[in-house]
């Protein structure tokens, strides 16, 4: 899909800025990379919906440790009602389920949590695995640290979906001013047949529209990382 993508944007820079089949080809060799961005945004809205699903299973095990459940219990008690929550094909669901067989395996919940948060990469899951690890081994007061761990999580999840909200209009304006260009030189085409030929049949237009393609795309980049916001 991602592939497809990439050749449908390289047909369209081909058309706009060259009226070439030898660039389309070109453009379209190029495209070739642009499944590891695509990747890599897919792997980062993952991850983003990964956290706002942790964030869940850490305040219903932090309900169940409340209700004095042990730790190694509150596991597989939260995968149980993570799964009535979202089904058993989600990620948290799945990764739950996977951290309640490793226990039963005889492996530590502080183990089975660092592994969770090595395998899935969020910051909150390693600070959370860490914090447990900490009040686990301390003794006492497991509960009421775990349970004030979880408010703080909280509370930074919260700031994070505001900063999201706000930037969402923003973001999407990005995208639609992304594809403008492209509309301008295609209504220009109907509208005044042979305006832009001077720019495709000669070598200085040629140099000009390579010049503007390559300050769209920096513009591009420009914009998705000063929208790019996170939160410490």
């Amino acid at each position: 899909m991602a592939l497809g993508q990439g050749i449908c944007m390289a047909a369209a820079v081909a058309y706009a800025c060259y009226r070439s089949m030898t660039a389309f080809v070109l453009c379209a060799a190029a495209s070739c990379v642009y499944p590891v961005f695509y990747e890599k945004q897919w792997r980062k809205d993952q991850l983003r919906k990964l956290e706002l699903q942790f964030k869940e299973a850490i305040q219903i095990m932090s309900g169940f440790l409340s209700a004095g459940y042990s730790a190694e219990n509150a596991v597989e008690a939260s995968c149980r009602e993570l799964e009535r929550l979202y089904g058993p094909g989600e990620m948290i669901v799945r990764e739950f389920a996977f951290m309640t067989g490793e226990i039963k395996m005889n492996r530590t919940v502080e183990e089975v949590l660092q592994n969770f948060a090595v395998r899935s990469g969020l910051e909150e899951a390693e600070r959370f695995a860490q914090i447990f690890q900490i009040a686990r081994r301390s003794g006492g007061r497991l509960v009421s640290i775990i349970s004030r761990t979880v408010s703080v999580m909280e509370d930074q999840s919260q700031v994070k979906e505001e900063i999201r909200t706000m930037t969402a209009s923003v973001q999407f304006e990005q995208k639609v001013m992304s594809f403008i260009p492209f509309f301008m030189i295609v209504y220009i085409d109907m509208t005044s047949p042979g305006f832009f030929q001077m720019m495709y049949d000669t070598v200085l237009g040629r140099i000009i529209m390579s010049c503007c393609l390559a300050v769209y795309a920096l513009s591009c980049y420009l914009s998705r990382k000063i929208l790019d916001i996170r939160v410490a």
